[in-house]
């Protein structure tokens, strides 16, 4: 089958899948915005990625339907004001640190609230990291070919000031997004360039939804042996304590905003958490570098989040304080590389 191979280009242009071909890869528009659509025909499912705005895929269509929470009318609206939807990007660290400063190697780093850079939870607490809606990433490989279509964009982290001013660890981040067999995949590689290692506190924040019942009806699975002690700001204390919820735990009456450890893997090594309606099901498969689940489904919302952690909360500190000793780090010259998938099922009808 003929491949599709996008080169980069200052102007988005538009690949033309040949006729027949199972997956095809394009780069176009969406409300004037560059964005990249990947497909897979013969499973009615297409996934749309938006570089500018975070990098984020922020439409997964099967057989019409968009399995991810996407509240806004146009993708222009959602670039004139962003906020947390479809699969958002947590970086250089995830979800909240307990102060405005981090420590790595044995040395603290503060932040500068200064260069209005930095997102703020209810309690003020630093949150997110500083990649959410980065407009930096740069496409460079888009292509379909027999076994699957994906796009691969970069954003050299190093090259920016400000934020290099609030993580200084000079780096370069990969990110594919690949579909293959209904399936997508979301690879991350980050090179470290640093001369330190680079410690890895990476995730992502996925929205997703059923439609064939209402939330309360839902059915969550929770595959993991324990939870993690959060204080009253959500900020883990070091501590866990066996997962209580059932396995197959109906979402009636239940707002979810956990953090799980010690997940529990199949034969492949992945850790699969659903979300299943009547027939629909939606799956997010772990790779093993991400030890760590947040699930956050909140009362009367019609979604819920299975988010992908390389470490709990606040990983930086807890590993500083000598309560997290399996803090992720990357060699100098060194790569780290992390997948996790996302699957849908029974969106037929």
């Amino acid at each position: 089958m003929t491949a599709f191979v996008a080169t980069v280009a200052a102007t988005a242009f538009l690949l033309m899948p040949t006729a027949n071909a199972t997956y095809t890869a394009e780069r176009t528009q969406r409300d004037g915005i560059p964005v990249v659509r990947l497909a897979d025909t013969a499973r009615k499912t297409a996934v749309t990625i938006v570089p500018s705005i975070g990098n984020n895929a922020f439409e997964m269509l099967v057989n019409g339907k968009n399995i991810l929470h996407f509240p806004f009318a146009t993708l222009a609206d959602f670039k004139a004001k962003p906020g947390l939807a479809a699969v958002p990007f947590l970086a250089p660290w995830a979800n909240r640190l307990d102060e405005d400063g981090f420590w790595a190697n044995g040395k603290h780093y503060a932040l500068d609230r200064g260069l209005k850079n930095i997102r703020a939870d209810g309690n003020n607490k630093p949150i997110h990291g500083l990649l959410s809606f980065a407009s930096e990433w740069e496409v460079v490989d888009v292509k379909a070919d027999a076994s699957g279509a994906e796009v691969t964009s970069r954003l050299e982290f190093w090259r920016y000031p400000d934020y290099m001013a609030q993580f200084p660890f000079a780096h370069t981040i990969s990110m594919t997004y690949r579909l293959e067999a209904g399936v997508l995949e979301v690879k991350t590689v980050l090179e470290n360039h640093a001369t330190v290692p680079m410690p890895v506190s990476v995730g992502f924040h996925p929205y997703f939804k059923i439609s064939d019942a209402p939330r309360d009806q839902w059915t969550v699975r929770l595959p993991a042996k324990e939870q993690v002690l959060l204080s009253k700001e959500l900020i883990p204390t070091g501590e866990t304590k066996p997962n209580g919820y059932a396995d197959n735990l109906k979402l009636q009456g239940v707002a979810l905003d956990d953090v799980f450890s010690g997940l529990i893997r199949g034969e492949s090594g992945r850790s699969e958490f659903s979300v299943t309606g009547t027939k629909q099901r939606i799956s997010v498969l772990y790779g093993k570098e991400y030890p760590v689940a947040v699930v956050y489904a909140p009362a009367g919302r019609d979604f819920i989040c299975f988010e992908p952690m390389s470490g709990p909360t606040n990983a930086f500190n807890l590993n500083h304080a000598g309560k997290y000793p399996d803090l992720q780090t990357v060699a100098p010259r060194g790569k780290w590389e992390g997948s996790f998938w996302i699957r849908a099922e029974g969106f037929d009808q």
